[in-house]
């Protein structure tokens, strides 16, 4: 608990057996009330790995989801169980759990609702190893998507993010893509929910085992990610209403 609220860390994993426990160790348990895990059909021990370090909550796909349906389950679990401030941590130790109190500290006091760990504020991200490709790209698309969305965001690609449960019962997640797109169509939907986001310095390291999308995969992402925000400003100006924003079933 913090501040009286129920604290959750969500881990969507795939093929995550060989840097969970390192990522696991680090986690703020004096705050940390429950971790979730959702292997996403994956090829390794990546779920036993878990059980063996005590995480009760384990959802295992059957089959592949992708990385945006693997969310849905973390949010949903999160949700069920009662969590105030539910934060996603990527199982594969590239960003550090450390940052998980300051996170939670933005949200359990009612600064922001919103909390996203930026390897681009500071120098971090080359620091880390990151590609120069992926650096370049990442400025780039940054850029533009604030000239579309009228924001001011050091990146919209972190997957390092903290969320109120507010948030998450209020932006409709279950309509966006199953694939990476997911996170910059969850940055549209809340801001168009009227909800801000805080942005905290994120170091992070990039190595054999993190995950990581291939080229191909990176123009296509990059390519989706520039519809989320032409599809977010058209909505802002009444010319079209993507799906994405429909309204949240309360159940």
């Amino acid at each position: 608990m913090f501040n009286g609220k129920k604290i959750i860390v969500v881990m969507p994993a795939y093929n995550a057996a060989k840097t969970l426990q390192q990522t696991f160790n680090e986690i703020p348990f004096d705050i940390v009330d429950d971790v979730i895990l959702v292997s996403d059909a994956s090829k390794d021990n990546t779920a036993e790995v878990a059980a063996g370090l005590g995480i009760q909550h384990i959802i295992v796909h059957d089959k592949n989801r992708g990385y945006g349906g693997n969310q849905k389950s973390c949010y949903n679990k999160a949700l069920e169980l009662g969590g105030d401030v539910v934060i996603m941590l990527h199982p594969d130790y590239q960003y550090t759990p450390l940052l998980i109190h300051a996170m939670t500290s933005l949200i359990a006091n009612g600064l922001y609702p919103v909390v996203i760990g930026s390897r681009i504020l500071g120098s971090g991200a080359l620091k880390g190893g990151m590609p120069l490709y992926k650096y370049i790209a990442n400025r780039l698309l940054t850029f533009i998507q604030n000239l579309l969305m009228w924001k001011k965001l050091s990146e919209y690609h972190s997957g390092y993010r903290a969320f109120s449960r507010e948030v998450l019962l209020t932006v409709n997640y279950e309509a966006n893509s199953d694939d990476f797109v997911f996170d910059n169509q969850m940055i549209a939907q809340v801001f168009d929910a009227g909800f801000e986001i805080a942005e905290v310095t994120c170091p992070t390291k990039y190595f054999k085992e993190a995950s990581s999308i291939n080229f191909s995969r990176s123009v296509q992402y990059g390519l989706g990610v520039l519809g989320v925000s032409i599809g977010y400003l058209l909505k802002q100006l009444g010319l079209y209403r993507p799906a994405i924003y429909q309204q949240k079933k309360q159940h």
